[in-house]
This record gives C-alpha cells, structure tokens and sequence, in this order.
C-alpha cells in the first residue's frame, strides 16, 4: 500500500523486494532505525557510497556507520575484540556504535570509511531495516538522512522534506522510537566515547568493568558525530526563554 506521497511506501514483502532490488543496483533507500532515519545504500558499492555523499553534501573526510544484521557478518570486515563481544551481548541490536580496525579482506568501500583503516559498524534494532539487512547479502552505509549539518529526521516526511523526489523509495516506519543517533565507542584500543547517545556512559562502563576514556581532543574523524558543526537546526534556539519572538525555537527550563 502506498499513502498521498509517491515514494514514501508502507512495508510489505512486495516493497521489501523492490527495496533489495534497488539496493543492489546502487541505489539510495530511506530506511526508518530505532534511532532515526538513514539513507541506505549497498556499503560494498563505490556507485552507493558516493551517492549518498553527494545526497548529503557530507564532507569526506567524515566517515559512515555500517549497518550489519549480525556480528558474524560484520566479522568479514572488522577485527573483533572482547569488548565488542561484551558489549554486543548487553545492547545490541540497538543504539551504540562500536569503531574497530579494518580487516585487509574488507569489501567495504574506502570512501565509506573516509580512507581509514577503521570502520564504524552498529546493528540496528529496527525489525524493517533488519529484515532488508537479512535480505541484501550487503551490509549497508547508513548515514540520518538529512543534508550534513541539519536536524536528523525521526518520521518519513521529514525525509520528503529533505531530499523531495531524490529518493525513489523511503520506507515508512513511523516515528522513531529513540529520536536521537546513537552512541559512538572506540574500541580500538582502550574503550573511548567518540559521542554520547541514548545509552549511558555509567552503564558501558559497569558492563565492561572499566573506566571509559572521554574524547576531549578531536585528533582524527573517526566516526560521525564528531564534526565541529554537527545537527543544526538552521535558526536560533534560546535557552530558558518563556517568550517566544517568532523568529527562534525556545528551551524553558523550570515550571512554566
């Protein structure tokens, strides 16, 4: 069944076809997440991964979060450690991003990783994009779907408004659950927040008994989130104001 707007399409098995066939072709799907919205594309495909880049106007130097559907797919591309093993166990599929080393053998596309020898993989919790995850034979690229710098979406229409007729297809999922990116950790060597999310620090720390290490100086993009200008609403926003000047947004702190 398909609603007023001509790419924006409920989920079914004829959609879930016709997603995967897109998919395969190196086309860009917007897909819904727990999180928020992305825009899908096949991460083994040099055609995909520069379109998304060019949808978004993202710089390149900020790489892409890899979605797999399981950790023995994301197994063929990054080297595993007994962090992930821990983590993985305790939250995932869900909101948190593990940053490991690439593995030499690695299918994923190099622009993807911004030429780094990591890569940013999570595993979405969503149950429509992990049917397609389970479908493609591809883990996918999978940035919010959003042009860089803006507020990420968190409905379907919020995705029209962004890319319009750009996207061929874009998954209705409803709202997102969680509404905010996930948390990105470094665990290439000692554990490191890269960017806070939903899921508290204090928790990551007791489930893998140690003391995380904060990023406090940006030495290398590792993973999204971590770009100087990042989520902008593109009009002011005043803290613990009560009137509104009809030209900004407003956060009130306290009882009205």
């Amino acid at each position: 069944m398909k609603n007023s707007y001509s790419n924006i399409f409920t989920f079914n098995k004829k959609i879930l076809n016709k997603t995967i066939k897109s998919l395969k072709n190196g086309d860009i799907v917007g897909l819904p997440t727990e999180t928020v919205y992305g825009l899908g594309g096949n991460a083994y495909s040099k055609k995909a991964v520069k379109k998304i880049f060019k949808l978004k106007g993202r710089p390149k130097l900020n790489p892409l979060i890899i979605h797999y559907h399981s950790l023995k797919d994301a197994n063929k591309d990054v080297i595993m450690n007994k962090y992930v093993n821990q983590l993985y166990k305790q939250f995932c599929p869900g909101p948190l991003t593990f940053v490991l080393k690439r593995k030499k053998t690695s299918k994923v596309n190099q622009i993807a990783c911004a030429n780094l020898k990591t890569i940013a993989i999570r595993f979405p919790k969503n149950k429509i994009v992990r049917t397609i995850l389970k479908k493609t034979g591809f883990p996918l690229a999978m940035p919010s779907a959003n042009k860089s710098n803006n507020v990420s979406p968190v409905r379907s229409l919020d995705v029209v408004d962004e890319f319009n007729k750009k996207l061929k297809i874009i998954i209705d999922g409803g709202k997102c659950k969680i509404g905010i990116e996930s948390a990105v950790i470094d665990l290439t060597s000692h554990p490191k927040i890269l960017r806070p999310g939903v899921i508290d620090i204090r928790v990551i720390e007791k489930t893998l008994k140690i003391k995380l290490k904060r990023n406090k100086a940006i030495k290398k993009i590792l993973s999204p989130g971590m770009m100087k200008k990042h989520y902008s609403p593109g009009i002011p926003v005043l803290i613990n104001q009560n009137k509104h000047d009809g030209k900004s947004a407003y956060i009130y702190i306290g009882n009205k």
